[in-house]
């Protein structure tokens, strides 16, 4: 009953325009001089007649259709449905169906968010444990406090921090946008002074290779927090004294390519390919067990959005060199 109740509503108009459509040419053969009253009652009857009988079949062909619009769905697979029989109703089938493959993908997306944003945070939280137990373990001993730990933990928890934050504003990457011309040297070397004190307690060495005139289309912020996270990485798997980290800037055709080069332990052969996986740690973070596999994947993430293209080439015993190609402007 709902459904024939919403084809009358629906078609109503229709049936209306069919009596004032014979009326008018009723009255047009009227004032032309045609008279006949009989012809005039028979031609409504039989309009009256042919407009039910081709409204009845209409509501046939389309009955299947009412009645799956007019009852509430109960789980999203009722949108599959194919109960179409008219062109129009297949056309309004297919935009159904592409409008729940887009909310399945786009569901699907916001999970994919929201439990790597958890396990990321599970992750972080766990790691962060560590410093804190570590500054209270020595503000419990009774000699002075060493500087130099507490320095070093208090510097694992502002890179952690950064990370967490980092992680956080990705979601509203266009909001916090700047695109603009910058100095890369001027960048690399406010990057590698952050990090001095990493270079210093770990023996490793920077060594920049980059001219003072190279200008580069990128966003000044992202590109320090992306460097860091290279530099942070190099300087953690070279476990020899007297290493360096090689920082140079290429110019060639398509645009300038920012390498960093480390003489550390180098990636697996089979690690390579998935070290910008979000969580991927491999074989390196199982060694060193403070690894978030968090890293790489917002760098990659960052490059994606930034327009710039990042590879990574790794010899195991050799090093590793990442490089950062930015397009000209």
């Amino acid at each position: 009953m709902a459904a024939l109740k919403l084809f009358i509503r629906d078609h109503a108009i229709f049936f209306v325009f069919e009596l004032f459509l014979v009326a008018f040419i009723l009255l047009l053969y009227w004032l032309d001089g045609f008279r006949n009253t009989s012809t005039a009652i028979y031609s409504i009857i039989v309009t009256i007649v042919f407009t039910l009988t081709f409204l009845a079949l209409r509501y046939m062909m389309r009955q299947a259709f009412y009645k799956k619009i007019v009852h509430l769905p109960t789980t999203m697979d009722d949108a599959l449905q194919k109960n179409a029989k008219t062109a129009e109703e297949v056309q309004v089938e297919e935009y159904m169906h592409e409008l729940y493959r887009i909310y399945q993908l786009e569901a699907q997306e916001l999970y994919a968010k929201q439990n790597r944003h958890l396990q990321f945070m599970n992750q972080w939280v766990h790691q962060m444990k560590t410093p804190i137990a570590v500054m209270e373990l020595m503000l419990q001993e009774d000699e002075p406090l060493d500087k130099k730990s507490t320095r070093e933990e208090m510097e694992r928890l502002k890179h952690g921090l950064e990370m967490v934050l980092m992680n956080a504003r990705l979601d509203t990457f266009e909001e916090d946008l700047k695109i603009e011309q910058t100095h890369l040297k001027q960048i690399v070397t406010e990057v590698v002074n952050q990090h001095k004190r990493l270079f210093i307690s770990n023996h490793v060495f920077p060594s920049i290779d980059v001219s003072d005139d190279i200008e580069v289309p990128t966003d000044p912020k992202w590109l320090k927090f992306m460097i860091g996270q290279f530099l942070t990485n190099a300087v953690k798997y070279t476990f020899e004294d007297g290493k360096k980290v090689y920082i140079s800037a290429i110019q060639h055709e398509e645009g300038i390519a920012l390498q960093i080069r480390d003489e550390g332990i180098g990636i697996p052969a089979m690690d390579l390919k998935r070290v910008t996986k979000a969580f991927f740690t491999g074989e390196n973070g199982r060694k060193t067990g403070e690894s978030t596999g968090m890293g790489l994947y917002l760098a990659q993430e960052i490059c994606t959005k930034l327009g710039h293209k990042l590879t990574i080439e790794s010899t195991v015993g050799e090093g590793t060199t990442i490089t950062v190609c930015f397009k000209y402007a």
